[in-house]
Formats: structure tokens, C-alpha cells, sequence
């Protein structure tokens, strides 16, 4: 009997379909084999990620060494998945068809988009800069991934060093929310960024930095504004 594929060496047939005219459709036949949301998030940040790092020009080394961060290739794997970028990365046309796919696999504000939104930050900001053409792509695929300006804003915020970390950002909420309404949110974006939850949704392990980089900055703005409105119920008893 024949040993069945590794998750890379099916990806490689796949993205090869694509380089031999056969459409996405085609592409994403040769991806049913389970875990398909597994393969979609691999596949999604590799065409995403190599065509957005060529949204600024050229792709460095040090966006292809935070892709091989994010995505640890098994051993003797390394040659599929380098063919698979190089052939992703030659120009950026067509992400927002990739985009598309991905979205409709998983429904407009899907959690898992918003993990893979993070993903294609984390590369995008690899070779410390963060360029106005990377910005542009990253907004049309949140925009087809449905998630909102907010969602967008907070994320960039996580991941931008010169980006204001606003924790009513961070939180997508209105500045002045009632503090119940912000802890009950805070409280529920924890729990879905929660590592064991990505893993959960069908993510691959190597997603657990991503997830973990997210709360981080979910206590963080939380801590804050829950500071900001202690300080202020003290003055006012002053």
C-alpha cells in the first residue's frame, strides 16, 4: 500500500496544478484529504505571505526565516515547502483570489482568519519595515476575509511598532465602554485567541506564537483600561 502523503508533499501537487494553468478550483481538489482547514491555513500563508512580501518589492531572507518560524517544516519536508514559496512569491497578482477561496472555506469574520490576518503581519513586519504596499494588501485581504476596520486596527496595532497600542483598539471597542461590557469582552476574546482554541478550530501547532502574541496584548489593554478607570473612580472620591 502506498504511504499516504505529508501535509507538505500534497500542498507542492497542489500549488504545481496552479503553475500548470488548472485553476484554484483544481488546486484546492487536490487539498480534500483531511485536515483540510490545517492545509488551507498552510496553504493560504504561503501564497498570501510570499505575494504580500513582493508587495514591497522584493522578499528578503528575513520574511522567508518568520515564515520557517511560524511554520516549523518537518525534516526532509524542506525542499516541497521551498518550492512551494518560490513559486507563490513571483508576483503578488491573484492574492485577492486566494483571499477569496480562504474566506468562503470558513465564512466571513471566522476566527481562523483572523489568525492567518496575524500570520501574514508576523512575516510582513520580518524584515523591520513595514511598507504602505504591505499595509494596502493586508487591508484588502481583511476586507475579504470580513473582518471589520476595528479588527484590522487592533491587530496592526499588535504588530506595528509605530502603530498607537489604543486598548480600546486592541479590544474593538468604543472608547468610554462601560467597564462590565469591556471586561465580558476582553474575557471572550481570551478565550477564542487562547492557543488550545486555535488548535482547536484546526490550526496547525506552529499557529500557538501567533495566539499566544494575541493575548499578551488582549491582557495588556485590558490591565490598562481597567487602571485608567480605577484612577478615576479614586479622584472622583477624593
Amino acid at each position: 500500500m502506498d504511504r499516504p502523503l505529508s501535509l507538505w508533499a500534497r500542498i507542492s501537487e497542489a500549488v504545481a496544478a496552479l503553475a500548470r494553468g488548472e485553476g484554484l478550483s483544481a488546486v484546492f481538489d487536490h487539498l480534500r484529504a483531511p485536515p483540510e482547514r490545517s492545509v488551507a491555513f498552510t496553504i493560504a500563508v504561503i501564497a498570501l505571505g510570499a505575494k504580500m512580501a513582493k508587495a514591497d518589492g522584493q522578499v528578503t531572507r528575513d520574511e522567508v526565516a518568520a515564515f520557517r518560524r511560524i511554520f516549523q517544516i518537518p525534516p526532509g519536508e524542506e525542499a516541497n515547502a521551498a518550492r512551494v514559496f518560490d513559486m507563490a512569491r513571483t508576483d503578488v497578482a491573484g492574492f485577492d483570489a486566494y483571499a477569496r477561496k480562504i474566506a468562503a472555506m470558513f465564512g466571513p469574520g471566522n476566527p481562523v482568519l483572523k489568525d492567518l490576518l496575524e500570520g501574514l503581519f508576523a512575516i510582513a513586519l520580518a524584515d523591520g519595515d513595514y511598507h504602505e504596499n504591505e499595509d494596502a494588501f493586508l487591508q484588502e485581504v481583511a476586507r475579504i476575509f470580513g473582518l471589520d476596520a476595528c479588527c484590522f486596527r487592533a491587530i496592526r496595532a499588535a504588530f506595528v511598532p509605530d502603530a498607537e497600542p489604543d486598548p480600546w483598539t486592541v479590544l474593538e471597542l468604543d472608547p468610554g465602554t462601560d467597564l462590565a461590557a469591556v471586561k465580558a469582552r476582553w474575557r471572550n476574546l481570551v478565550r477564542e485567541a487562547h492557543p488550545d482554541r486555535a488548535i482547536a478550530r484546526g490550526l496547525p501547532e506552529e499557529a500557538v506564537r501567533l495566539a499566544e502574541a494575541r493575548v499578551v496584548a488582549l491582557n495588556r489593554a485590558w490591565a490598562e483600561i481597567s487602571a485608567a478607570s480605577e484612577g478615576a473612580h479614586a479622584d472622583r472620591h477624593l
